[in-house]
């Protein structure tokens, strides 16, 4: 499997790293990147029991998407560029095919999101997993300028916050999709009951990966300065993410009526029976990211966001509020 990968994990080279694996440890040189005095951050996370579709559908080629992406959007949204990315993959025995598919995806993620596969580890644990199962784990690590990271300091009351639409259910909430699913009679195969525009299967459209937003943020951040703070929308959605990036005392007040939510939402929410609430809580809704900028920049990074090919949205503003009540709403989810 290693020889099978290698290829693809070549195909992720950057300035700073070959790419070259097999080592024991992998290099990566901040210099040739063209950082002079840089501040690293670093991430980790995983796809949930969004691999469980994976693996009962046999579509592993999309996975490894979700999961380079729920790292690099948590390194953009402080400003940094996530620069290389190493993935854990442990299962019962080793399937060559399924390893590929999955390393193969998380390659195109980090060619995706400008950033260098370095490495990682593939770990055969029978009885610890079932045969066919498999789990991920994903790090990486970006930097920024000292001085240029996100949040800016300078985030107030008045500020307005714009919404980045996601592409699907991204990976969180799947212990909830995949017991609405089961309630529903549905097989995976079956074709999705929302996908009306382009016919999929059920597996194949809750399997859409996570959007990654590295590239346009970072042209959008250097080219206009005008950004100050981007929360990533996953598990706890609006009211869990949006919080962890306002200072204290601010509140975000958001129109639900400005998102125009993605026909899986409202398909999940009308056969699981789901609370607007709750899918708030659960999911991203159709929004991924949130960016928040002062209100006489809007005009400006909305344009630049549209040209670097993530038109946004209005969807709310900054006020003085109370510290039990961080998120606020107006209007309402238009589930129906």
């Amino acid at each position: 499997m290693v020889e099978g990968i290698k290829p693809v994990v070549r195909a992720t080279a950057r300035p700073g790293a070959d790419s070259e694996i097999g080592g024991f440890g992998g290099l990566f040189d901040l210099k040739a990147a063209g950082f002079r005095d840089p501040i690293l951050v670093a991430a980790n996370d995983g796809v949930g029991t969004k691999v469980k579709i994976a693996a009962e559908t046999g579509l592993h080629d999309t996975i490894g998407i979700d999961l380079v992406a729920m790292c690099v959007n948590d390194i953009v949204v402080q400003g940094a560029e996530p620069l290389f990315f190493l993935d854990y993959f442990a299962t019962s025995a080793l399937d060559p095919e399924m390893g590929r598919a999955i390393v193969t995806g998380i390659a195109r993620g980090c060619i995706e999101a400008g950033c260098a596969l370095i490495g990682g580890e593939t770990a055969e644990m029978p009885g610890i997993y079932a045969r066919g199962d498999y789990d991920l784990a994903g790090f990486c690590v970006g930097a920024a300028e000292r001085g240029q990271l996100l949040p800016k300091p300078d985030v107030a009351a008045g500020d307005v916050v714009l919404g980045l639409a996601s592409s699907g259910v991204h990976s969180n909430g799947f212990s909830l999709v995949r017991r609405i699913v089961a309630g529903s009679g549905l097989g995976f195969d079956a074709p999705a009951p929302f996908a009306t525009e382009v016919p999929m299967r059920l597996g194949e459209a809750l399997l859409i990966p996570t959007r990654i937003y590295v590239k346009p943020l970072l042209k959008v951040i250097r080219e206009t300065g005008d950004i100050k703070a981007l929360a990533h929308i996953t598990g706890g959605g609006f009211p869990d993410n949006i919080p962890r990036v306002l200072p204290k005392g601010l509140s975000a007040v958001l129109d639900l009526g400005s998102i125009k939510v993605p026909p899986v939402f409202k398909w999940l929410a009308k056969t699981g029976g789901v609370e607007p609430h709750e899918m708030l809580r659960t999911f991203n809704c159709g929004i991924g990211m949130v960016a928040i900028v002062a209100a006489n920049a809007v005009e400006r990074v909305m344009a630049a966001l549209a040209q670097a090919g993530e038109p946004a949205i209005l969807l709310g503003k900054l006020v003085d509020g109370h510290p039990d009540e961080p998120v606020r709403y107006t209007g309402s989810l238009a589930l129906d």
